[in-house]
């Protein structure tokens, strides 16, 4: 009997073999997947590196695709298509640690390479929402400031509210909920991680969510700026991947709402000085 019990106990042909292999396939993803995001943010960066250098640009700045002539329909798909390298570019950096701890988990899940794409995919889905929102709002505004001679002669108020109202929001209960989640993400996919494709695209969803909730106003900023102006999409970019990773972050977050206040406040407040 005790023979019998050894041979029944016996591991089957390759069942060692396929137990290494297993664990050898979740780095090897893991390692594809960070290389993949890797050139994806590269890559979003070289093109506004390109898009500066070559003075092309500006033809995707909302202004002139709104100005410009295009057909409405088609200037809003060229702004969601140049807006996804600002989201590749400025987004995707501050979310790595969650990108790569939802690699981790979902490495021996079976499709777990749709799986992350449904992450990601769903993640930038909820920032491209935002991004269309905010063409269309501002479609309203140029309308509603080609009708003003009043507001015409005082487009500054937008611009320098728009740093007011980002500042102001950086000391927010919101703000302090939002980066909150943002930078436990451990904590967080021990919540919403759930294996399959699809949990995978509602976790994405919960996480941009989040990240909406915690850096929408700064990203209003970016898009006031425009899509391949280099310097605000470094300094933005800058900012809230420390608001989300250094030790100082909070900190961080309303030192920086401080300085965009007190910019924004400036940028109204000087033609009133000049006229004084």
């Amino acid at each position: 009997m005790i023979a019998v019990w050894r041979r029944e106990a016996r591991p089957e042909p390759g069942h060692e073999a396929r137990h290494e292999a297993a664990p050898e396939a979740a780095r090897q993803g893991r390692r594809e997947a960070r290389l993949d995001i890797r050139w994806v943010v590269a890559g979003a960066w070289i093109l506004a590196l390109a898009a500066e250098l070559t003075g092309r640009g500006s033809f995707f700045h909302h202004d002139q695709l709104i100005e410009g002539g295009l057909p409405r329909p088609a200037a809003f798909l060229l702004f969601l298509v140049a807006w996804q390298a600002m989201i590749a570019a400025m987004m995707l950096p501050s979310a790595l640690p969650l990108i790569r701890l939802f690699n981790r988990a979902s490495a021996a899940q079976p499709r777990a390479r749709a799986a992350r794409v449904a992450f990601v995919a769903s993640y930038a889905l909820v920032w491209t929402g935002f991004g269309g929102a905010a063409f269309l709002f501002d479609t309203l505004v140029h309308a509603t400031v080609d009708a003003s001679p009043w507001l015409l002669a005082h487009g500054y108020l937008i611009g320098g509210g728009t740093l007011i109202a980002a500042g102001v929001f950086q000391f927010s209960p919101l703000k302090e909920a939002c980066l909150r989640q943002c930078r436990n993400p451990g904590a967080f996919l021990l919540r919403h991680y759930r294996r399959g494709v699809g949990r995978a695209f509602a976790t994405g969803l919960w996480h941009g969510v989040f990240c909406l909730g915690c850096c929408w106003a700064l990203m209003l900023v970016a898009f006031g700026a425009g899509v391949a102006n280099l310097i605000w999409m470094a300094a933005l970019t800058l900012l809230m991947t420390l608001e989300k990773r250094a030790t100082y972050g909070p900190l961080l977050a309303r030192v920086a709402g401080a300085w965009m206040a007190l910019v924004g406040l400036v940028i109204v407040a000087q033609p009133l000085w000049a006229v004084g």
